[in-house]
């Protein structure tokens, strides 16, 4: 059921290279023309790339119409790059890094993603970079956790990854949208812990190996849940919002890995949980510890 043979990799492998080859240098051009299309034309490529990796995204949830909108997601494979991008209009916030990474950094540079460095010094140029693209209307998708995980569980999340959630374009209080990934079956099967690593890419996992290996998968069902949106003033601090995001998102994927509803009640539920805590009533910021930085 799992591995479809060295056939079916190689089709999608030459599909996939088919359909980036010339859509690269489309995109290179909208961007130097500084078209509109340079916005909308990344998620039609990652919606052809969803249908030749042969994924079936299930969405529930009201997604944000408001421009900007920064949505926080659960992070567990860079699948969740075409999956995402697939009906997210925006561009992903990532790690310096991956500018650099071959073939992939270049494909990351033409989604028009923001790449941003963690070590001190580089901090203040690249909040501005992502500031400047909230003034002018553009979507981010960030991943709180700056790391993948299992799949299973969701890692906490880091607060400071979350500080462009203070900014306040056009002074009015940025709009932030949680988001749930979850692979959940396998050709129709649920997908559980022994072929999770397969879609999971973590940890000290090779990609070439890990690529290759999901080539040769069945159809793998991929379920995305948006979850209401809030602000930071809601909370007082982007501590709390991290919390928030964090209790909301890890309810509704254990929910969906359970296979009970669309992931959507307990995160309500959880929701509900972080005003009994009272966190929309807190402002103290400075409370923040230094781990989640």
């Amino acid at each position: 059921m799992p591995d479809g043979g060295l056939l079916l990799r190689l089709c999608r492998a030459a599909a996939y290279l088919a359909l980036t080859i010339p859509t690269g240098p489309i995109q290179a051009v909208l961007l130097l023309l500084r078209s509109p299309l340079a916005r909308r034309f990344p998620a039609a490529y990652h919606r052809a790339c969803c249908r030749v990796l042969g994924f079936r995204i299930e969405r529930s949830g009201v997604r944000s119409t408001t421009r900007p909108t920064l949505y926080v997601a659960n992070h567990q494979s860079y699948l969740d790059i075409p999956v995402l991008g697939s009906i997210i209009e925006g561009s992903f916030v990532a790690k310096h890094e991956i500018a650099s990474w071959p073939f992939f950094g270049l494909l990351a540079k033409l989604q028009r993603s923001v790449f941003i460095d963690r070590r001190p010094g580089n901090t203040a140029r690249h909040r501005d970079a992502i500031m400047e693209r909230l003034e002018e209307g553009d979507d981010l998708i960030i991943f709180p956790e700056a790391t993948s995980s299992d799949g299973l569980h969701v890692l906490p999340f880091k607060s400071a990854l979350l500080s462009v959630a203070e900014y306040r374009p056009r002074g009015e209080p940025l709009v932030v949208q949680p988001v749930t990934i979850a692979y959940t079956r396998l050709d129709g099967m649920p997908l559980g812990r022994f072929y999770r690593p397969f879609v999971s890419w973590y940890g000290g996992m090779e990609v070439a190996p890990h690529l290759w290996t999901m080539l040769g998968l069945g159809r793998v069902t991929v379920k995305i849940v948006f979850h209401p949106t809030v602000t930071l003033d809601a909370f007082g601090s982007r501590k709390h919002l991290a919390e928030h995001c964090y209790r909301v998102i890890a309810a509704s994927l254990s929910q969906l890995l359970a296979g009970r509803g669309e992931g959507e009640d307990a995160a309500y539920q959880a929701a509900a949980g972080s005003l009994l805590y009272g966190w929309g009533d807190s402002a103290d910021a400075d409370a923040e510890t230094a781990d989640a930085e």
